[in-house]
């Protein structure tokens, strides 16, 4: 799987009244803990929504956070050593643009049975002290037969921008491909995957949520499922989401 969204080209949250929104790499659901890289000259754009199913608009709470528009791109050719940069746009916010890149191995490049290795960084925004996450991360993933794609890494931001009270935390993934089928030009994807993540922290970017994707075509995918937040003071209660991810070959 290839995500930008969000899931962030890599992953960013914009702080602001009506809400935060990730602006992300490619993810696995929520966070950018995930074994893919988008290869070499592929672009990838994701649209990404999040919004509440149990609140009114005049709640008083968080009931969406800002739409994600993201396009990421493979930049190297190299077989061990890949890299993806992207940026988003959430919209409605003032402050909406961040980057994103993400430099890292695939599994069984390095050695035999070698795991996935990443280093990236994410919501890297254009207003001090409000957008500018600048979250550093990384990766250590592996595919388990029978399980499904593992990673876990540790990560640290700013502060100020990440609100709430941690700036330093883990994040964990998984996911699990079905039903193996074949386009009409024989390419092999799998129809449906169950994917699963989590962020620690008091924080915007502290969360995590379960959903499935499924794939049209192995270029595209749909995505939908529920969010829970770690601090709801600045998310608000848990949103459902829907992500929309295009690949876009040889870009």
């Amino acid at each position: 799987m290839k995500r930008v969204k969000m899931l962030a080209a890599a992953a960013a949250i914009v702080a602001m009244a009506c809400g935060s929104a990730m602006a992300t790499p490619s993810t696995t659901y929520w966070t950018p803990m995930t074994l893919d890289i988008q290869s070499y000259k592929v672009a990838h754009i994701g649209i990404d929504n999040y919004f509440s199913l149990n609140k009114s608009a005049n709640s008083g709470e968080t009931v969406a956070l800002p739409t994600d528009i993201g396009l990421t791109i493979g930049v190297l050719p190299f077989e061990k050593i890949q890299m993806e940069v992207g940026v988003d746009a959430n919209y409605p916010t003032s402050d909406p643009y961040s980057f994103n890149a993400k430099i890292g191995a695939p599994e069984d490049v390095l050695f035999k049975y070698s795991p996935a290795l990443q280093v990236g960084i994410f919501g890297v925004g254009t207003k001090s002290k409000v957008t500018d996450l600048n979250v550093v991360y990384g990766v250590i993933g592996k595919t388990i037969p029978l399980l499904g794609r593992v990673s876990v890494g540790p990560y640290v931001g700013n502060k100020v921008a990440l609100g709430g009270t941690d700036d330093v935390g883990f994040m964990v993934a998984i996911d699990h491909s079905f039903f193996p089928t074949k386009d009409a030009a024989g390419n092999e994807y799998n129809k449906v995957v169950l994917a699963a993540d989590y962020a620690s922290g008091k924080n915007y970017i502290g969360a995590g949520g379960v959903g499935v994707y499924y794939f049209f075509t192995k270029d595209i995918a749909l995505l939908t499922g529920p969010v829970w937040f770690n601090e709801k003071a600045l998310n608000g209660s848990w949103k459902w989401t829907t992500q929309l991810d295009i690949n876009l070959p040889s870009f």
